[in-house]
């Protein structure tokens, strides 16, 4: 065994599925890793065949294709380069693992497979993997490696038997999913791993886009003693080599080397949009996205992500006037899409509208205008922008946001028509936060432009969803700022009835709130993914029933 050691993080950036270009991915990365003299590479859970693969996995010839891409990898390790750990399904014995293999020599070398299969939020493991036994050390090149995947570093049971079994250091793969702010709660487990076993860990975390989750890497290592040696960017490939010495009495340390600061707050919540549009486009092979442009501040936030995602070249706005539609609007929907220098098209939906008046007039007979007149000018601008996109092949981008969709604050097949949504789990109040953030700041990698890009206007006027005359949402809705806290409650805390009250809300609005949200159930369950950023998202990690009767409020 040698004193000094070289191990790369390889925090990559797979596509789910593309196992030709993930092995291409792994195999420039131990490339780079090889040209700084590493020793072994660390990539991440699954990085063979991206993550969550769901049921994908469950295919033979998925499994068959990957493992035959594992040992193409594996042969490439013959030459003086590094080892390498990388993620992959394996089966054994009838068994389909989620596990880590060291290759070396032209082989594998060892494997260990994951213990802890989690089985919440937007996890479902269980569903698909065979759970692995308490992982053992990986001996190699006279280093006894203690690996573990992911889940396995949440919980104390592995690292203790790991490091009760003679292991000298920890490495985690991991596909870590963003949530806001959770960057402290990894770090804390992680020291907390170390505190208990007296050993350095290596954290790798995968970056990028897979549907609604998304990926921010700060892959990262933490010494013996607790405190951070190396941590890479959030948000961005990288391949980063630490310098490892070991001592007689206190055993490995890694040299520290550079920290980079977590993007995380507002600015994470924002590169998470970027990232989960940029990636769900461009894997997805779309040549860009169309949006309807309203004058409002949830389409022009939507449409700054895209440009920052995307370029404004591959950004493409509609802004469809009504009789509603206000000077005010068109002013402001040209000013943003100019300042973001976006393309924007004007269609005037009055025709549309008149030709629905008059095509329903003799079976509406007797009957005034309702919210039926509104929802046929929000299903009428779907129809437009599905058009616009079968005609150019611009993917719909719908604007709603979480608040709108928790209380069905929205129209069927009308604004809720697209193939995904950067606002979906965006509370209003976050909304307006980041429009200020994004006019402050211009997000590292960033393809749009600096300075100001969403009108003063669009920020301080009221919202307004413009489908009747002089209409305000809170003609509708509590404000915002009431809505948002009740609704964070009822979702995120899955808090009771009486506290939510004795935060000082009033009785009939939490218990209107509640039955909104219950009965929007159907609405959601028709919407297009997005991006997740908070604890509960809509979709994966909150899975209610569309018929329930149940309600707190008695």
């Amino acid at each position: 065994m040698t004193d000094c050691l070289r191990v790369a993080i390889a925090q990559l950036n797979p596509t789910m599925g593309d196992l030709a270009g993930n092995l291409a991915l792994v195999r420039k990365a131990r490339a780079e890793a090889a040209a700084q003299h590493a020793d072994l590479v660390v990539t991440t859970e699954l990085v063979m065949t991206g993550y969550p693969p769901e049921d994908l996995v469950l295919r033979q010839a998925f499994q068959d294709d990957a493992a035959q891409a594992v040992r193409d990898l594996a042969s490439d390790t013959r030459d003086s380069g590094p080892a390498i750990i990388v993620g992959v399904p394996w089966r054994v014995d009838g068994g389909l693992h989620n596990a880590a293999l060291l290759l070396a020599d032209g082989d594998v070398a060892a494997q260990v497979n994951k213990f802890d299969l989690p089985n919440y939020g937007v996890f479902d493991e269980k569903r698909v993997f065979t759970p692995g036994s308490v992982p053992v050390p990986v001996e190699w090149r006279g280093h006894r490696l203690g690996v573990m995947v992911c889940e396995d570093m949440w919980t104390p049971v592995p690292a203790k038997a790991l490091a009760s079994a003679g292991a000298e250091q920890l490495i985690v793969i991991n596909g870590s999913p963003y949530e806001h702010d959770k960057s402290d709660e990894r770090l804390a487990l992680a020291r907390e791993r170390v505190r208990e076993t007296g050993l350095p860990l290596i954290y790798a975390n995968q970056i990028g886009g897979q549907d609604e989750i998304v990926f921010d890497g700060a892959s990262f290592v933490v010494n013996a003693d607790g405190a951070v040696a190396t941590r890479l960017s959030s948000w961005r490939e990288a391949v980063a080599v630490t310098e490892w010495e070991i001592n007689a009495s206190s055993g490995w340390t890694c040299v520290a080397g550079n920290v980079c600061d977590v993007a995380d707050g507002l600015e994470g919540v924002y590169q998470a949009m970027v990232t989960g549009l940029r990636d769900y486009v461009q894997k997805n092979r779309f040549p860009g996205v169309v949006l309807g442009l309203s004058g409002g501040i949830d389409s022009a936030l939507s449409a700054a992500v895209a440009v920052d995602a995307l370029g404004a070249e591959n950004v493409r706005c509609v802004m469809m006037p009504s009789v509603f539609t206000s000077r005010e609007s068109l002013d402001d929907a040209a000013e943003c899409a100019s300042l973001l220098g976006a393309q924007l098209d004007d269609v005037p939906i009055v025709p549309a509208i008149e030709a629905c008046d008059g095509m329903l007039a003799r079976l509406f007979e007797g009957k005034g205008p309702d919210i039926t007149e509104e929802n046929v000018q929000a299903r009428m601008r779907g129809v437009l922008l599905m058009a616009v996109s079968n005609k150019f092949g611009h993917m719909v981008l719908t604007t709603g946001n979480k608040s709108e969709m928790s209380v069905g604050y929205a129209t069927l097949y009308g604004d809720m028509c697209g193939g995904y949504s950067v606002l979906k789990d965006v509370y209003k109040t976050t909304v307006f936060a980041l429009s200020r953030w994004r006019n402050q700041h211009v997000p590292e990698g960033s393809l749009g432009p600096s300075g100001r890009v969403i009108p003063e206007n669009i920020i301080v006027k009221p919202p307004t969803a413009e489908l009747r005359l002089d209409q305000k949402d809170e003609d509708s809705l509590p404000p915002y700022d009431v809505l948002d806290d009740i609704l964070r409650c009822l979702v995120e805390e899955e808090m009771a009835f009486d506290k939510i009250v004795a935060r000082g809300h009033p009785v009939d609005v939490v218990a209107r709130v509640e039955n909104l949200l219950y009965i929007a159930e159907y609405k959601r369950r028709q919407a297009p993914p997005g991006v997740k950023i908070t604890r509960k998202n809509f979709g994966r990690d909150r899975r209610y029933p569309i018929t329930n009767r149940y309600r707190d409020a008695q």
